[in-house]
């Protein structure tokens, strides 16, 4: 009996004790600070995208010109369909533009056994090393070619932006064009030629065009960092020969100002085109933290509808990172979103991963943009923005 009464009273001590210990943790800072960051880390559920269950949607197929890897898709909707213009390689290395479309966007039933556009025979690269190699030609396995394009309908024309590679010491931005109807029919051999935007001498990649004009002009995203710079042309026809070139700030990354202690301290640059909203452009970026450099992740910011280079809202945390294994089985580390649509009120990203295959992502837009305007994620100067 005393000896049952002792491990009683010794059990009521422990718990006492522990109770103690548990509460004395409660009210210390750091347990204090870390449920304020659990709390934080909850408001900011809405501001990230989640990813389809049938991912990815397209891989590399049987035919050489894509049996390499496919990623990095533009996207448009027409005649309610949604339509992919994605970048492929073949096993030979070079990079082509392939098609697909799906009926919701999410399930792709159509998807050409042909190249949609080739960029000529890129030069500059010994024969024995033109081969898919992602050891050899790190970004995306190509050593030459037309990759990542970005695609908008502006005045019943599709235009393609791209990047123009051709050697480390020729990567410039493309553009091609083909009416709307001639889209649709995949009448792709009515593409007109390619122009070039950027400068020659200069290394410039993921230039985007706003999906209609502004101030009666066409508007190019030529960097968003340090900040955001738009170009404005009359016509986006004849750059380079009978206008001058698009000009973008030309130098190293180490000089760039940067966001100290934020996720995007290595920018990259613009991902998809922005998607016009209420309350401002939704753009999408592709940036780096220095503290994991190997991993591509995917930010966001809402620029001012007249104003585009005014930045009202940026994330202060990426909204998709590369955890998914088909995000990391490749290339690891590496998600990198080139189009974007809206349908049904939700927001679909449209991206490769690894550099090997094409997924996608989305949210409930009204749910997303109100996550992006909240106070912690606040652009300095901006007033907060009601949404009904």
């Amino acid at each position: 009996m005393t000896l049952l009464f002792l491990i009683y009273w010794t059990a009521f001590l422990f718990s006492l004790f522990v109770v103690g210990c548990i509460l004395g943790a409660a009210f210390s800072p750091t347990f204090r600070e870390k449920l304020k960051e659990i709390a934080e880390a909850i408001g900011r559920r809405d501001l990230s995208l989640a990813r389809i269950i049938h991912n990815p949607v397209l891989r590399p197929s049987r035919h050489l010109w894509q049996a390499a890897a496919v990623f990095n898709p533009a996207a448009l909707i027409l005649n309610g369909r949604t339509h992919l213009v994605y970048r492929s390689v073949g096993t030979d290395g070079v990079s082509r533009m392939g098609y697909a479309s799906s009926p919701d966007g999410l399930f792709f039933d159509e998807r050409l056994p042909y190249p949609m556009y080739v960029l000529g025979n890129p030069r500059n690269v010994p024969r024995a090393a033109q081969r898919y190699s992602p050891v050899m030609y790190p970004s995306g396995g190509s050593w030459g070619g037309c990759e990542d394009p970005r695609m908008v309908t502006i005045d019943g024309r599709v235009y393609i932006t791209f990047n123009m590679f051709d050697g480390w010491d020729y990567i410039r931005v493309g553009l091609i064009s083909i009416s709307t109807e001639d889209f649709l029919a995949k009448n792709f051999q009515n593409l007109s030629a390619p122009t070039v935007l950027s400068k020659p001498g200069q290394r410039h990649k993921n230039w985007v065009l706003f999906p209609e004009k502004i101030g009666g002009k066409f508007a190019v995203i030529h960097s968003i960092s340090p900040k955001v710079e738009v170009a404005y042309c009359e016509s986006l026809e004849g750059i380079g020969t009978t206008e001058p070139f698009i000009e973008s700030w030309d130098g190293p990354r180490a000089s760039v100002p940067v966001r100290e202690k934020y996720w995007d301290n290595y920018v990259r640059s613009a991902g998809p085109p922005p998607l016009k909203t209420p309350h401002g452009w939704l753009l999408f970026y592709h940036a780096n933290d220095k503290r994991e450099i190997h991993r591509y992740k995917l930010g966001v910011m809402l620029l001012d509808l007249n104003e585009p280079t005014t930045v009202l809202y940026r994330s202060s945390h990426p909204v998709l990172e590369p955890d998914a294994p088909y995000e990391n089985e490749g290339k690891p580390g590496i998600v990198y979103a080139c189009g974007a649509t809206i349908k049904d009120d939700t927001v679909y990203v449209y991206y490769g991963g690894a550099d090997q295959v094409i997924c996608v992502a989305f949210a409930p837009l009204e749910a997303f943009l109100k996550a992006l305007m909240v106070d912690e994620h606040l652009a300095l100067n901006a007033t907060p923005l009601k949404i009904n």
